[in-house]
C-alpha cells in the first residue's frame, strides 16, 4: 500500500493579490514566507513524512516550468512531479488522479497548497484513519456560535442557530482510498456536480467520512492579515527546530 499526496495549486488567490496590492497574476501559494514560497513550505511537511510515497502538484501551465527548477533545488524525497491544473480545484485533483498509478486500496491525501503549518501528527492521523475507515479529514471544533442565514436584498437575516457541538471546521489533508475517491470523482463528472472539497464528493456518493482532530495552527493563508500570523508561526517553528536540534 502506498500513500500519494495531491496538492492542487492552480488557483489564482485573487483575495490575496488584490488586497496586498500585488500583481493579480501571482498566485497566493507563491507569496513568500522568509524568502520561500508558501507552497514549498507546504511540500516540505509531506516530504518529511516517512509514510508518503509520492507527491503530485497541480499547477497552471505557465507556472510549472519555473517551479520545476525550484523544487529541483529542494531535492525532495519521496518523488515529486507536476501535472497541469484545471480551472477549479476539483479539476486539478481530477487531473492528478488520472496521472497517478494506484491500486484501489492505496491512499490519496489531498492538501491545500496554502496550509504550510500542518503537523506530522495530523498527517499520520489522517492516514491511519483512512486505513480503518476508508475516508477521513482533519477538522477542528467550531468555537464561535454558528448562525444559518437567509440572503435578502437588504443583507443577511438569521433564521436559525446551528448547534455548535455538531459543527466542525474542515481542514486538510483529506484522505481516501484511491478507488473510493476515483469513483466519487467519476460520478461527479458524469453528473456535472462541483463540490466544495473532496469529502463532499464522497458524501454525495454515499460514503462516510470520519474526522481526525486537526490543529488551530493548520491555517489556510488567504489574506495579507493571514501572512502576518504565518510569519509568526514560522518563526516559532524555526525556534522549536533549533532547540530540538
Amino acid at each position: 500500500m502506498k500513500v500519494v499526496v495531491i496538492i492542487p495549486a492552480a488557483g489564482l488567490g485573487t483575495r490575496m493579490s488584490s488586497a496586498s496590492g500585488g500583481p493579480k497574476s501571482k498566485s497566493k501559494q507563491f507569496f513568500e514566507l522568509q524568502g520561500t514560497p508558501i507552497l514549498v513550505h507546504t511540500l516540505r511537511k509531506f516530504a518529511h513524512c516517512d509514510a508518503v510515497s509520492e507527491i503530485v502538484v497541480a499547477l497552471r501551465k505557465h507556472e510549472a516550468a519555473t517551479f520545476q527548477k525550484q523544487i529541483e533545488k529542494e531535492n525532495f524525497h519521496p518523488s515529486l512531479r507536476i501535472v497541469e491544473g484545471g480551472e477549479h480545484r476539483q479539476d486539478s485533483v481530477a487531473n492528478a488522479l488520472t496521472a497517478i498509478s494506484a491500486a484501489p486500496d492505496d491512499i490519496v491525501l489531498v492538501h491545500d497548497a496554502v496550509r504550510p503549518f500542518v503537523d506530522q501528527e495530523t498527517i499520520v492521523g489522517v492516514i491511519e484513519a483512512v486505513k480503518k475507515y476508508e475516508a477521513a479529514i482533519a477538522g477542528v471544533p467550531a468555537v464561535d456560535t454558528v448562525k444559518q442565514v437567509e440572503r435578502t436584498s437588504d443583507g443577511a437575516v438569521v433564521i436559525a442557530t446551528v448547534p455548535r457541538e455538531r459543527m466542525v471546521l474542515a481542514q486538510t489533508p483529506q484522505g481516501f482510498r484511491f478507488g473510493l475517491l476515483k469513483r466519487a470523482f467519476d460520478e461527479a463528472t458524469a453528473d456535472g456536480f462541483m463540490g466544495t472539497d473532496e469529502a463532499s464528493l464522497i458524501e454525495r456518493s454515499g460514503g462516510t467520512v470520519h474526522v481526525v482532530m486537526g490543529s488551530p495552527r493548520n491555517m489556510k493563508i488567504t489574506t495579507p492579515a493571514d501572512m502576518e500570523l504565518a510569519e509568526f508561526f514560522l518563526a516559532q517553528e524555526n525556534r522549536e527546530a533549533s532547540l530540538s536540534g
